[in-house]
């Protein structure tokens, strides 16, 4: 059954003057906060993430929008064009960056998000809204269980040294070649597992979407291709670079590509690692637009076995 909302406004044009003015509700700031940590939210990945009446946060999302404190990305128009049933795609614009900011946090400083937001294209958010139809669902898994939690990456608590830096996760690594490879993963996590007895198991995770628009591999490293990303984390592995950088004892790579062919096609290309093959693990997009449940979604790994995120 489709939602819709009662007062008919323009889908990518602000209309302040006919939006009455609103007092901030905590309900607007969990909005705004969920669309901050994901970068891009479906409208009803915000309902499931907000939680309450899915009418009443559809219209806040829509004042929220007409008075500038959210955005709509102007390249998912064509959908509209073809059909009115998808859901609206929000990101922060300005106003929300700085409602956060005003709150404390350096991450939500109130820089130009309206012209950010604006200029992606649609392979840039149709990647993102991949990441983000993930880590939703892991995080509605997560709160669905009292004995895991999950933990995003401006949660984590990183070295001092890497609190410093302006983008704490992105780094390179130096290859035996002498070539230098750099990493910004997807997403990073971790999952808090309470075992029995009460103690805590914390695993970390980097996530990364592959949407086959990258040749897996190529003849050198100096071009990107998918294998290029599994050396540089497996030089990440043996460098020891996720201790001394993030204070990570141990990681696992995650990747959903578009297809489970182009995931036999990764699984392949990870088996020619010298090591770390058991980093990996691979999944599709239709196994995760069929999961209820993203604890218990099946990964394949190059040493042929399936696993899910706990055991």
């Amino acid at each position: 059954m489709s939602i819709t909302v009662a007062r008919r406004l323009p889908r990518f044009r602000r209309v302040s003057d006919q939006v009455s003015p609103i007092q901030i509700t905590s309900r607007d700031l969990e909005i705004i906060r969920q669309i901050s940590r994901h970068r891009f939210l479906r409208s009803t990945h915000v309902i499931a993430l907000a939680g309450g009446s899915a009418q009443q946060v559809l219209r806040r999302l829509q004042r929220l929008y007409h008075l500038g404190y959210l955005e709509r990305p102007k390249c998912q128009i064509d959908y509209y064009h073809r059909t009115g049933s998808q859901r609206l795609v929000y990101g922060l614009a300005r106003k929300g960056a700085t409602v956060l900011a005003s709150l404390g946090g350096s991450e939500h400083r109130p820089i130009d998000w309206n012209e950010k937001n604006q200029h992606i294209g649609r392979p840039f958010l149709e990647h993102a809204l991949l990441v983000s139809d993930f880590t939703v669902l892991l995080e509605l898994s997560c709160r669905s269980r009292n004995d895991v939690r999950f933990i995003t990456a401006n949660e984590l608590p990183l070295p001092s040294a890497t609190q410093k830096l302006g983008e704490p996760f992105r780094w390179g690594v130096t290859m035996p070649t002498g070539e230098k490879l750099g990493i910004v993963p997807d997403a990073v996590f971790a999952l808090d597992q309470t075992r029995a007895g009460g103690t805590i198991e914390r695993t970390f995770y980097f996530l990364e979407a592959d949407r086959a628009t990258m040749p897996i591999t190529r003849r050198g490293l100096k071009q990107t291709s998918f294998f290029r990303k599994l050396l540089a984390y497996e030089a990440t592995w043996s460098h020891g670079l996720h201790r001394s950088r993030f204070g990570f004892h141990r990681f696992r790579v995650l990747t959903i590509t578009s297809t489970s062919q182009r995931s036999t096609n990764l699984i392949a290309a990870s088996r020619k690692l010298r090591s770390g093959q058991g980093l990996f693990m691979f999944s599709d997009a239709a196994a995760l637009s069929s999961a209820a449940n993203a604890l218990a979604m099946s990964w394949r790994t190059a040493i042929n076995q399936t696993e899910t995120l706990l055991r």
